[in-house]
Order: C-alpha cells, then structure tokens, then sequence
C-alpha cells in the first residue's frame, strides 16, 4: 500500500509525462515507482522525508525534459540496486535491457569498493551524495569524490542519458542542501558549479545549469547572494513595468513590418549577475540597469529581418553585436544577440531565435527527444553534439588518474573555445588559454613533438603566449627531436590542454626504462638540492606517493608520468619525516601550537624561526631551546645545529596546520639587462609572495647575482616560483640559499 506522503509527489509526475507517451510508456512509469516504493519504503532523508520523495523528484526533472519513459523508469529506480535487496536481474526481468543498462551506468558512477554513499541511508545525511568513508579509506575522500567524477564523465561520452540522470539526481539534492551540515553545504556546492553546472552547459541544458548554478551559488557564497536576491525582489515591480512597455513597442514594430514574433521578459539569475558584476567591474545598480528580452520570429531570415529594424530604430552599442547563428557556440548554442540605446537612454539587450534554437538553448542536447515528440528530425544534430563531446575527451583513455582526469576535464571540456587559423586557413577549435604548443599537437601529433617556436599572426612569440580567436598561427619546427619535459611543468604554463599532454608523456613513456631512472632521479635531485633540501630517504617517499621502490618512482618522474610538482607536494605535506634527534624528546609530553609550528615537550613555551636557516614547511626541523627567547626553530641540517653539543636543549618539533608564510632566501644569477628585476618583481607579485629584502650584485662580466629574501607558504609554492624564474629570459639559474 502506498504511503500519503509519497502519493501526493507520485501524482504529479504523472501530470508532467509528456503527452506524447503512450499507455505502455505510463504503465512502466508506474511499475517503476512500485518497485522503487517499495525498495526504499523503510529509507528516510534527513529531512525526515520518504527518500522515494528523490527518486520521484530525480524522475520529474527528466519527464520535463521529454527523455523517453525508459529514462523516466530508470531515475526512478536509479538507487535501488546500490541500497536495498533489488537486483539487476530482478530489473532486468521487470522492466528490460535498457532500464538495466541505464540503471547499471548510474549505479557505477558512484559505486566504490568499501564506500556507503550517504544519500542512501536514515542514520547518515541521506540525499546529498556524501560518501561515508570506512576507516581503511580516511584521507581518500578527494580521491574517491574524483574518481566518481571521472566515470560520470567517461559516461558522458558513452550513453548521455546515463549523465542526464545524475544530473538530475545532482538538482535535486541541491534543492534539499539546507538540511545537510554547513561545511559539506559548501563542499558539495562547490563541487556543482565547478563540475556540474560546466556539465550541463557543456550538454547544453540550459535549464539545468542556472538552477544549479543559483543553487551552488546560494551557499558558497551565502551573503553575497542573500544582497542580489534582496535587490532583485526591492527592483521587481518598477522592472516588470518597463518591460511590458518595452515589449508594447516591439511587439507594434514587428507587426507594422509583417514579422511574427512571441517577445519574453529574459530572467536575470543571481549567479550569471554576480558573474557580470566580478567580469565587468560594475556595481549591482549598473548591470542591473541592462534590461533584456527575448525575441522568437518563425525562421532565420526573421532573425535578420528583425535585428535590421531594431538597429535602424535605435542606436546600436559598439561592441555588443554576436551572431551566434552563423557562429554557434561550442555547445551548439544559436541566437542573435545585441545591445541597443533604448529611448530613455539606458541599455536594452536583444536576443532573437527561431523556436528550434529557443527549444535547443533551453533544453540542449535532451532537445533531441522533443524534436521527436513533435515529429521532427534531430538525429543529426544529436549525433554531432555526441562526436564534440567524444572529440574533445578523445584523451579519455590515456588519463587513469582520477584528479588530473577532472581537472582535464575542467580544462579541456568545460572552457570556453578559441577559433584560430592555419596558414592554409584552416579552423581549429581549441579550448580557452591555449597555447602555441596545443595548436601544434592538435594539427598533428608529430607537428607538436617537433615545435620550437611559432609565429601568430606573422610575429615570433612564446611558446607560452595564449591563443586568441581568430589569430593565424603557424609552428616553427625542428627536422628531428622530441617534446622537452619542460612542457609538463604546469608552473611554466607551456601546455594547458589534456589532449597535448597525453601525447607528451606517450612520447617519453617510450623511452628506456633505464633512461628514464636516470633522468628522474637527476630531476628529483636538482629539484631538492635548489630547494636546499641536502637528506631525504627515497624509498619512504616513494612509498607515500604509492611507487613500491624508489626506482619506479624515478621511472615515473623521467617518462613524465609523475610530475616534479606532485612528488615537492607530497614532501611538503608530509607530517612523519624521522627526526634523528627523536630519541631526545618524551612522546608523551603536551603540544603547544604557536603559529604554524607545533612543539613538543614544554607546555607554554614561545617558538620563533632561525634567521640563520630560514625553514619552512617541508623542511626537517629542531627546536632549540634559548635562554629568554623561548625555542628556536631550525632546520635539522642547519650548520649552526650541527656544531651544537648541548642536546639536552633540543626540541622535537613540527610544522602545524595554520597558514603562515615563511621568510625564505633565494639566490638568482642571470646575464644583467635592463628590466630584469622589473620582471621578477610582477612574477613574484602574480603569485601574492612580498619581496622581504633584495640585494644586487654585477660582475665586471655583465653576470648579475641577486640574493632575494621571498615570503613563500610552502616548498610547492617555492618550487614553482623558482622554476617560473628560471624561464625568464637571461635567467641562468635560482635557488634557496642556506642564509638570508
């Protein structure tokens, strides 16, 4: 028997089936939300609701994007498998192949070995996809987040109705955040508009990314939204009326000239207005002073017709013209969009489609079965949009990883493009912040392997100069040679897209094995020996990055697997390094954090840095204890440590977990030119660090020395900023010094 509460929601899902469904369609509908009632019938949600209230909610959001019944019946039951008895035999015998497969692809997405999700049980926080870690996987929670992650994604270019159900399961756990504890209502909503709203973008729905968009919006940034919401509300009437005295006049234009047309008030959404304020640098007054409407004609030549005779009635603003018809957007988006000075003065935006690019807009890729429903034909464009999708995840394969997949993902998939040119004037559609070395591996693999340099628009630039639309770009390239390893290095910003880093580390992977030992180990040394890091057990390293042997994790390093940041990251971050003094210490003394440093063995007692060593996180440490200026922390290979014989003195200590920054000095030789520390200084200014202190010194051979005092937060900030050092030009090398 089904319970009241759930048959009022039940009802209405049965009011949005689209008409176009048949008594067989509705029947399956129907027997899924028995099965799915019956499975869950003991399953609460935080908020103390039937959890089949979700499955309703999930299969509502696909009925009102026409999805066929079946995907319909697969949101219904898209939880079942994971947490209650039902099988996918027992599916698979009620309800078909398809419903299986697609209830299979979501189960996948988020079934992990020893992970509960939490969206599925009464005694957790039920609803909102919040893995419950067992003890063996504390401390994997980023990972096991990302690699759910990345099977969404590889789904996505597999069966796109699979990505529309998690989708949707992602909407409405983000309409019922408010009963999920504050610091996962921030995680979880970060994880959307980073991921998920770009998701749905990308496929086009426009539907879905604002609402996700508002919704992730609302409480990662609470007071910020809470202000435009307010404004919004104070605004709405006096706005109301000027658009419907906007559309009066528009509608009697267009009729004068025998153009059909249906005209909208567009909605303002408060994320795309805070987006506008940060990209524009305006006050709320100021974008909200841009009113806009919406203009659907019935075909293409309308759209023209129209766009002609609102700019001939007013005065077009520079600059605000788009013709996406003619130019559609990566997305397949389609519109005509201008700005004009309205007759009191202050700016109007246009938009104008036909109905078919309003239904695409509004509904994307899930258009395709409304197209259907109305007997048209979109199979074409359905397909096409599908091959996008698979062209630029074409490097999907070759990422294991799940982190760096999501961020591929991030970079490759969910930028906007860049259109630039060949020298024969071929287009290439590139993501946004491309660079000259991502053109070349997009044209051809052995274009990029071979690129020395380039020339846009017929001057030489950097190769890691980012690529503009509509700039003609052409590569310079050696007769032989390969990729430098350089280009993995994300600090130099040389290569920004998946697709040509995949092809970078194929290159070296096929290298010898005994090659790359070679190399990396002489990369890791160099890297630790500029960082001033002299003793470092290489087994325990490469067992906490997960190599067995220090050897695989050089192979790692020299065939570009593992990157030189990663393993710096890793070194920073780790909180067991043996200090060789530990037999000095009781373990069983209190700690006393002070600032970022924790010490161990007397309570209340003051801890402040060396100038003499200059450490920081990372770095091994001892404290020594002083007479009147409380301990002194010291790094464990810090000469003056090294000549002290009282070790009744000395301290464990360790670096705590507050954010701190820490003097550090560096030391830079390079060819003397003029503006040198000029381009230091904007580098170091680009990533926060203050300039603490800085001598220079010019030998009689025009090589100038110069001894700089940073203030970095940790080795991986260090390390990067010493490698974007040394690419500048007549830079010859940079490294940490042992004194200031």
């Amino acid at each position: 028997m089904k319970s009241a509460t759930a048959a009022i929601p039940l009802e209405k899902l049965l009011e949005q089936l689209p008409e176009s469904y048949s008594t067989a369609d509705r029947e399956l509908v129907m027997k899924a939300y028995a099965v799915a009632e019956e499975a869950h019938r003991e399953q609460k949600r935080h908020s103390g609701e039937p959890y089949i209230n979700h499955c309703i909610a999930v299969a509502s959001i696909l009925a009102d994007l026409k999805v066929p019944a079946e995907v319909v019946a697969a949101g219904l039951l898209h939880d079942t498998v994971e947490d209650t008895s039902v099988t996918f035999a027992d599916i698979r015998r009620d309800f078909g192949d398809t419903v299986r497969l697609l209830v299979d692809g979501v189960t996948k997405l988020t079934h992990l070995p020893r992970v509960s999700r939490g969206d599925q049980h009464p005694e957790n926080e039920n609803g909102n996809e919040e893995p419950i870690i067992q003890p063996a996987l504390l401390g994997r929670n980023e990972d096991i987040v990302s690699e759910t992650l990345r099977k969404t994604f590889l789904a996505m270019g597999e069966d796109v109705r699979v990505v529309l159900i998690k989708l949707a399961d992602r909407l409405h756990n983000m309409r019922t955040l408010g009963h999920m504890p504050e610091h996962k209502r921030r995680r979880i909503a970060q994880e959307t508009l980073e991921i998920f709203a770009p998701l749905a973008n990308r496929l086009g729905i426009w539907q879905l990314k604002w609402e996700l968009e508002d919704l992730s919006f609302r409480y990662v940034n609470p007071e910020k939204y809470k202000e435009i919401a307010e404004q919004l509300a104070e605004r709405r009437p006096d706005r109301e009326k000027q658009l419907e005295e906007i559309k009066d006049k528009l509608v009697k234009l267009l009729e004068k000239n025998n153009i059909k047309s249906e005209i909208s008030g567009r909605p303002k959404h408060i994320y795309s207005i805070f987006r506008k304020m940060e990209k524009k640098d305006r006050s709320f007054n100021r974008v909200f002073d841009v009113r806009a409407v919406r203009l659907i004609v019935p075909d293409v030549p309308s759209c023209y017709a129209a766009l002609g005779l609102i700019h001939t009635t007013w005065r077009p603003i520079q600059g605000e013209f788009d013709d996406y018809i003619a130019a559609p957007k990566d997305n397949f988006y389609q519109s005509l969009h201008t700005a004009v000075q309205y007759d009191d003065k202050r700016p109007l935006e246009v938009q104008i489609r036909t109905p078919d690019m309003h239904l695409s807009a509004e509904y994307g890729i899930a258009a395709h079965w409304r197209y259907k429903e109305g007997g048209k034909h979109a199979d074409k464009n359905f397909e096409k949009h599908i091959n996008s999708l698979r062209s630029m995840m074409e490097w999907r394969g070759d990422v294991n990883d799940a982190t760096e997949f999501v961020e591929s993902m991030q970079s490759d998939v969910f930028k906007d493009r860049v259109y630039v040119f060949t020298p024969r004037g071929d287009i290439i559609d590139l993501p946004a912040g491309s660079t000259p070395i991502d053109f070349a591996y997009h044209v051809h693999t052995d274009i990029g392997h071979r690129c020395r340099g380039a020339r846009v628009n017929g001057k030489l630039v950097p190769l890691y100069q980012e690529l503009k639309t509509s700039d003609n770009v052409e590569i310079l390239t050696a007769k032989r040679g390969g990729p430098s390893r350089d280009w993995l290095n994300p600090s130099l910003g040389l290569v920004k897209t998946q697709r040509a880093r995949s092809k970078i580390k194929v290159w070296f992977k096929k290298q010898e094995d005994e090659q790359n030992l070679t190399q990396g180990r002489a990369t890791l040394e160099r890297e630790l020996q500029r960082l001033g890091i002299n003793e470092i057990n290489y087994e325990k390293l490469a067992r906490d990055i997960g190599y067995k042997t220090q050897d695989e994790l050089f192979i790692a390093l020299g065939s570009a697997d593992l990157s030189i940041n990663k393993v710096i990251k890793q070194f920073s971050n780790t909180e067991e390094i043996k200090d060789i003094l530990e037999a000095n210490v009781t373990e069983k003394t209190p700690k006393k954090i002070t600032d970022a440093v924790e010490v161990v063995g007397l309570k209340g007692m003051l801890a402040s840095i060396a100038k003499c060593c200059a450490p920081m996180p990372g770095d091994e440490i001892i404290g020594f204890v002083t007479r009147g200026r409380g301990v002194t922390v010291h790094r464990r290979d810090c000469p003056n440590v090294l000549k002290m014989h009282d070790h009744e003195r000395f301290l464990k200590v360790g670096w705590g977990k507050a954010e701190h920054t820490y003097p550090v000095p560096i030391a830079i030789k390079a060819y003397d030119r003029q503006g040198l520390m000029v381009d230091i200084s904007k580098l170091l200014a680009d990533e926060g660090i203050n300039i603490a202190n800085v001598t220079v010194n010019v030998n009689h051979r025009s090589v100038a020395v110069l001894k700089l005092i940073i203030e970095v937060r940790d080795l991986s900030q260090l390390s990067r900023v010493l490698n974007r050092i040394e690419n500048l030009p007549n830079v010859i090398e940079a490294h940490r010094t042992n004194a200031g």
